[in-house]
């Protein structure tokens, strides 16, 4: 095999963005077949705007069944997910999943174990990982040359939408087409490198508001706090209702400070150890002297192209993938954790109970209401 024969699952906004970068020669190992789409409207978008070659159908299923393709990139509503995920796994097809990997955690531990039985690759669509940025954040705070992790605290209040976002989709922002609010739409990525940097915590707290500043039923507001277990805390900030927001990731650690924000990375180092220096200093008012040390990155944000591609050198030669679909439950587990705390108003220690969380979920999707008027748009996603 020279080439990836791929068909994607949903022809979309992310599948539309995935498809331009294919086409464009940006994944030179990667050829798309076949898009699958249960929505005509796309499907007739489709004959008008792809390559006249590449197949349509009406459903993933058919495209599967076609024997054409060796890999599927689903980017579909995340509810169905692990669905289409499932079906290529009993056909030996390779599966690339947009984010999250799907809305509860019980529904993925489930993906994860069906697809250990299957030889097959599965990739998470964790693009951010490939960001210099953050790639070099998790080799400082991993390196152990600055002691353990203090705190953490993430502000990422830049996902700003209006209504018009909200009404483009009758299952956006509803407890029945998309299982949740930022939390699952927005921040998949951000809560995917927290933990990826700095681990995972052993107890969430959160406060969550539900349409606050938007005519949805989930949250677009949210303030969360964790407990690691080494005693360290963190604190995570999202909402989509500041028009001017702000994106910082900031490590307070034994031996330094790091901090991402405008696109720079900055870290202070300090002349000791603060355990050490408080443990020894005899001046009251003194603070461990701090040296602000350049931080120099490979540059490199492959982002999609960068996964899609690693997706295919995978597939065609075993090499590493930027993110296993093993990866993938780790920040749905913050998210779903987050919802949890807010549902019953307590900090929840994780593991936590998953089939509570599906009961608890499965309530608000009862009542879960779509919209009637729907006004499409299709354009860039981040």
């Amino acid at each position: 095999m020279d080439k990836v024969r791929l068909g994607i699952i949903g022809i979309g906004n992310m599948g539309t963005g995935h498809y331009n970068n294919i086409s464009t020669g940006k994944c030179p190992e990667i050829e798309v077949i076949a898009i699958a789409d249960t929505n005509p409207d796309r499907i007739q978008w489709a004959k008008e705007n792809l390559a006249e070659g590449i197949l349509k159908f009406n459903t993933a299923e058919e495209m599967l069944e076609s024997g054409l393709i060796d890999a599927a990139l689903v980017a579909i509503p995340h509810y169905d997910h692990p669905k289409y995920a499932l079906e290529c796994f009993k056909r030996g097809i390779h599966v690339m999943v947009e984010k999250p990997a799907g809305v509860y955690t019980k529904q993925v531990r489930e993906m994860n174990e069906a697809s250990k039985q299957e030889d097959v690759v599965f990739g998470m669509m964790f693009n951010q990982r490939t960001n210099h940025i953050y790639r070099k954040m998790r080799e400082l705070v991993q390196s152990g040359d600055y002691g353990q992790i203090r705190r953490t605290n993430w502000i990422i209040t830049d996902w700003y939408r209006s209504q018009a976002y909200y009404n483009s989709g009758n299952w956006r922002a509803t407890w029945s087409g998309e299982g949740g609010g930022v939390l699952l739409n927005q921040c998949p990525h951000q809560l995917d490198l927290w933990q990826w940097i700095c681990g995972m915590p052993v107890k969430v707290e959160a406060h969550l508001q539900y349409g606050k500043w938007h005519d949805i039923e989930v949250e677009d507001d949210v303030t969360a706090y964790v407990e690691y277990e080494n005693g360290a805390t963190g604190v995570f900030i999202t909402t989509t209702g500041d028009a001017c927001g702000t994106n910082r990731f900031e490590i307070q650690m034994d031996k330094a400070k790091i901090v991402a924000e405008n696109n720079e990375l900055t870290i202070w180092v300090f002349d000791q150890a603060e355990p050490e220096f408080s443990k020894t200093n005899t001046d009251a008012w003194a603070c461990p002297k701090a040296e602000l040390v350049p931080v120099v990155t490979d540059g490199k944000s492959e982002q999609h192209v960068g996964v899609l591609n690693a997706f295919a050198g995978a597939i065609l030669r075993g090499e590493a993938l930027i993110a296993g679909g093993e990866e993938g439950i780790k920040g749905l587990t913050l998210s779903n954790a987050m919802h949890l705390s807010s549902w019953l108003g307590k900090p929840v220690e994780l593991p936590f109970d998953e089939e509570l969380y599906y009961s608890e979920l499965m309530k608000r999707v009862a009542t879960s209401r779509r919209k009637d008027k729907v006004i499409p748009i299709i354009a860039p996603v981040r």
